[in-house]
């Protein structure tokens, strides 16, 4: 054989032992890196590397609490795909594109910190740039779970959401790179345990802190049934029947935010005559009166109760308006029904209308408060001048 073929073929060897060796290593080192996440700690029981098409598979990723009483990992994901997303590549642009198929996310609320698994106590993006150095552009969950535990403790109230599909484009701005809210945002979920639907979608900024955004989500069809528990509770009352659907659209700019809720409960019934089981007497008179109470303030013809709540300030002190939900109910029971849909008159500008007023707000009361120092200065000169004409006066 030449000497030139030999060396070709050499190379080629090493690069066929070198693609057989490379996902040992490069699991060795995705295992060492989710080894220690301070209270967490995490496994992949497998790696698939696919050089052509620029992406690697992550076979069983678990991630747990360490020293936690969660017998369920915080996150399991079957199947991860990462890769390079290739139409930004093509316009200049090196991102990445995130798929995990039917992962599990196992969230715990409690004041017990061993208890409680919200993974708060980690910074994941850290992580996340170790394992995918190239920044993520799009990402995608399909079919899967989401476990809120005791997300209500007393009484306890779990919800799961089942069948969760999510898709988040855009992340890197690669496209409409002038647009304040350049990454488009879809989800939606089933919750079984009530019987209910979630559909949630939005325009976001997530290269923010605190990301931008103006979404729109509803919860259709909830069973109020299923409530009972929370509406013994806190409300003294059960329901015999009916449902409850949640619609809002809400607009946040720099931490200030706009919108509102509108729950809308179709065919309730509360008041049962012959209702025996566990009733009370205070519970019997406050079922009559909420019937009573539904009776009147519901519209008749489509017989459904429903308002709209306002809702505005920041992200850390969120405010209603009591008035305008109250005649929300009579509107809707008098005037004209609310629609089981979407208002469709909250935008970013809201938000940002809001912040504007907030800004002319304080800047009005920073003016009023240099204006009351001011007059505090004066007077004080003046007395001064006083006591001075005064000392004068004793003196001659």
């Amino acid at each position: 054989m030449k000497r030139t073929t030999k060396i070709v073929l050499a190379l080629v060897a090493l690069l066929i032992i070198a693609r057989l060796l490379l996902p040992y290593f490069v699991l060795k080192y995705v295992n060492r890196t989710l080894a220690d996440m301070g209270d967490y700690t995490g496994h992949v029981d497998d790696i698939d590397i696919q050089l052509i098409r620029g992406a690697y598979q992550l076979d069983g990723l678990r991630i747990r609490k360490v020293n936690g009483k969660i017998k369920e990992p915080f996150l399991y994901m079957p199947k991860t795909d990462l890769s390079v997303e290739w139409k930004s590549l093509f316009k200049g642009k090196l991102v990445s594109e995130v798929e995990a198929y039917e992962p599990e996310l196992n969230f715990a609320f409690s004041d017990d910190e061993a208890s409680s698994q919200t993974g708060a106590e980690v910074d994941w993006t850290a992580y996340l740039k170790k394992l995918l150095p190239i920044n993520i552009n799009r990402f995608a969950v399909i079919n899967g779970k989401i476990d809120l535990t005791s997300l209500v403790t007393q009484p306890r109230a779990d919800l799961s959401l089942q069948h969760f599909n999510a898709e988040i484009r855009n992340i890197r701005n690669v496209d409409d790179a002038n647009k304040k809210l350049p990454s488009p945002v879809v989800a939606t979920a089933d919750a079984p345990g009530y019987s209910g639907k979630m559909d949630f979608s939005a325009n976001m900024n997530l290269l923010k802190v605190v990301p931008d955004f103006d979404y729109n989500m509803r919860f259709t069809d909830v069973q109020l049934v299923k409530i009972n528990n929370l509406a013994r509770e806190y409300a003294n009352i059960d329901f015999e029947r009916g449902t409850v659907s949640i619609y809002s659209e809400m607009a946040m700019l720099d931490s200030k935010l706009n919108g509102y809720l509108k729950p809308l409960t179709k065919d309730m019934k509360i008041f049962k005559l012959n209702e025996h089981e566990g009733r009370s007497v205070g519970r019997f008179f406050t079922e009559l009166l909420a019937q009573g109470g539904t009776a009147v303030l519901k519209n008749q013809r489509l017989d459904q109760v429903a308002t709209r709540i306002p809702l505005n300030g920041t992200i850390d002190d969120v405010k209603t308006a009591v008035w305008p939900t109250i005649f929300g109910v009579l509107r809707n029971a008098y005037i004209e029904a609310f629609r089981g849909e979407f208002d469709n008159n909250i935008t970013l500008q809201d938000a940002l209308k809001d912040f504007k007023e907030d800004f002319k707000a304080k800047r009005a009361e920073r003016k009023a408060e240099r204006k009351e120092k001011r007059e505090e200065r004066k007077a004080e000169r003046k007395a001064k001048r006083e006591a001075r004409q005064e000392e004068r006066q004793k003196a001659n």
